[in-house]
């Protein structure tokens, strides 16, 4: 709790010392934000009229108002002998408007309240101003917790196969994932990142069987994944009328699992070549890894222990030299783990990665980023795990997600997600060029117009919920009207220039200075409300795993905003308090949508 926080509200410290402890959030204001605080206050006046309950109790309790009220307690879900309009009545004698709560009526079995304005405009305000400037980590932290502190995760996400471009089939996954890993770092975890590339299996023995056939050293230095991607074209299209191609690379992968020196070396090379080439997209992405592991990394021994303890188990089947797992009466089929040839295929070599990240990272939670199309997979996945009776199996969490159609170039081409960036990027770059003076104004009118495009992209994928598939669309991914990326960015953008456009208005007092109570215009408090919701969506973001609850508190947001740009004016206004506390009110937004903006891995731009 900030200094001036405590000053401006004596009876705070007697209202937090009150706070209950829920799932999922930690007990200090700061993580559970105002609304919370204004929630006890409510259970305090319920308390007050009905002793039998406690304030823990009341508070479960403090719902979110419709129709135009702040909050709103339904009396029946505590089980009163008696009537809940007689209580609700006892409530209304005994209550007192205060310093909290401005009003409460009731309706029918209904408790509805309405928070003084003042105080929520000082509190609101002045949180998010500290927790944005004046923190210990010098890092914004306004909407973070601590509910996971102590606990680590490892989150696997992405996970393109190397020798290939990044192809669009792999954006879902990258950008849920990234989001993930700044969720659980918002909420207290310590985060491991990891892309589990594919660089292990038949294909790479295809790729090495066609790089003696078409393969250029000199191509390969200029750009490693398109050269090896076109040598894999072309050796598969030779596959389709020579079989022995198929049988050669077979043979040549049986070389690298054996550990063949002379099979490996090209591979590594391949290999090192290939992540360099991504964390170039990854990092135009704003996205980042703490590890670059592999099929090729995961050892063998784990996956020989897994087929003989399964094997102790009567789980396994050979048939006609493979090897399965019956998984039959838990309805999952049969699962292949070992291959004729004797290689090992993509199921054991997961079941091997999962043990050696539990003894390596010892995590309290590992999750996988993975389609929906193989939830399959990943139950087999699990399951097996169970079954060798791994005390930490039961902390495996797939999340996935619907898959994305029709992403492909406004020509109508399937394409790379270079390829999709780069279209986007010229698109808005267009759009800006109609303004010659603005653009005048950008420093690097390109990288904002790529920044802007991304934003599209991003957006446009998280704004449903992430189980859901999604149809690519040009034209609503690259609008600045109603809700993309583009808007938010703009959005973002206009709050920035507010210091520009009105200079005599700086330097702003500081907080405990500013005149919030002047704050009185009803589409002001709505800003104000909305801005305290913000610690509780990232809550409920993470119960959820669920990007698009943050995507609509930005739209929500920036609805607000747009709708009081008219009738809140800091330009013209001549009252210069009224004007301070307005443009106040104006950047805290912007801070807020900056928060959600980043949460979602999007750079927030200051000018467009």
């Amino acid at each position: 709790m900030s200094e001036e926080t405590a000053k401006f509200s004596p009876s705070l410290t007697t209202l937090l010392s009150k706070l209950p402890q829920v799932p999922h959030v930690a007990g200090t204001e700061p993580e559970r934000g105002v609304l919370d605080l204004f929630r006890i206050a409510i259970a305090q006046v319920i308390v007050d009229g009905i002793p039998s309950l406690t304030v823990e109790q009341v508070y479960a309790g403090v719902d979110f108002g419709k129709k135009g009220n702040d909050f709103t307690v339904a009396l029946p879900r505590f089980k009163l002998k008696g009537k809940p309009d007689a209580f609700a009545k006892q409530v209304l004698e005994k209550f007192q408007p205060n310093e909290w709560i401005e009003s409460a009526v009731s309706e029918g079995i209904f408790l509805h309240f309405q928070v003084r304005t003042n105080t929520l405009n000082r509190l609101v305000l002045n949180q998010i101003h500290d927790l944005t400037y004046n923190t210990a980590s010098k890092e914004p932290e306004y909407g973070i917790n601590t509910s996971g502190k102590g606990k680590k995760v490892v989150i696997e996400y992405s996970a393109p196969n190397i020798a290939k471009s990044f192809h669009v089939g792999h954006l879902r996954s990258t950008i849920i994932g990234a989001f993930l890993v700044n969720l659980y770092k918002a909420c207290g975890w310590e985060v491991v990142s990891i892309n589990y590339l594919g660089d292990w299996g038949t294909q790479f023995g295809l790729i090495a069987v066609g790089f003696e056939k078409y393969g250029s050293k000199e191509e390969l230095e200029k750009d490693a994944i398109k050269h090896l991607f076109d040598v894999y074209v072309k050796i598969n299209k030779d596959a389709e009328t020579d079989p022995n191609v198929k049988v050669e690379a077979a043979k040549f992968f049986k070389r690298m699992e054996d550990g063949d020196e002379s099979a490996l070396s090209n591979w590594r090379v391949w290999r090192e070549l290939s992540i360099k080439k991504y964390a170039e997209e990854y990092d135009r992405l704003n996205v980042h890894f703490d590890e670059y592991l592999g099929e090729s990394l995961v050892g063998k021994e784990w996956q020989d222990k897994a087929i003989d303890r399964l094997n102790e188990m009567n789980l396994i089947e050979d048939h006609d030299g493979m090897k399965l797992v019956n998984l039959e009466q838990w309805n999952m089929g049969k699962a292949v783990l070992r291959k004729k040839d004797g290689t090992s295929i993509y199921l054991t070599r997961d079941i091997g990665g999962a043990i050696e990240r539990y003894e390596k990272y010892k995590f309290d939670k590992m999750v996988y980023v993975v389609s929906a199309q193989q939830d399959l997979h990943l139950a087999q996945f699990f399951k097996i795990l169970k079954l060798m009776e791994f005390p930490w199996a039961d902390k495996l969490e797939h999340i996935n997600y619907g898959l994305v159609t029709g992403m492909s170039t406004r020509k109508g081409t399937v394409v790379f997600l270079n390829e999709i960036i780069k279209e986007a990027t010229s698109v808005i770059y267009e759009k800006m060029s109609e303004n010659a003076e603005k653009l005048a104004q950008i420093e690097d009118p390109q990288y904002v117009a790529q920044e802007v495009g991304i934003s599209g992209i991003k957006i446009q994928d998280m704004s449903a919920k992430r189980i859901n598939n999604y149809a690519f669309n040009w034209q609503r991914m690259l609008s600045f009207e109603g809700d993309t990326g583009p808007y938010l960015q703009y959005q973002h953008a206009r709050l920035s220039s507010i210091e520009r456009k009105n200079p005599e208005l700086l330097p702003l007092p500081s907080p405990e200075e500013i005149n919030t109570d002047l704050l009185t215009e009803p589409a002001a408090r709505e800003i104000i409300f909305h801005l305290a919701t913000y610690p509780g969506v990232v809550r409920n973001s993470m119960e959820k795993s669920e990007p698009s609850t943050i995507v609509h508190f930005a739209f929500k947001l920036t609805h607000a905003i747009s709708s009081a740009w008219e009738y809140v004016l800091v330009k013209g206004e001549p009252d210069l308090e009224k004007a301070r506390a307005r443009m106040f009110m104006f950047l805290r937004a912007r801070d807020v949508l900056a928060a959600a903006m980043r949460l979602l891995t999007i750079r927030p731009l200051e000018r467009m």
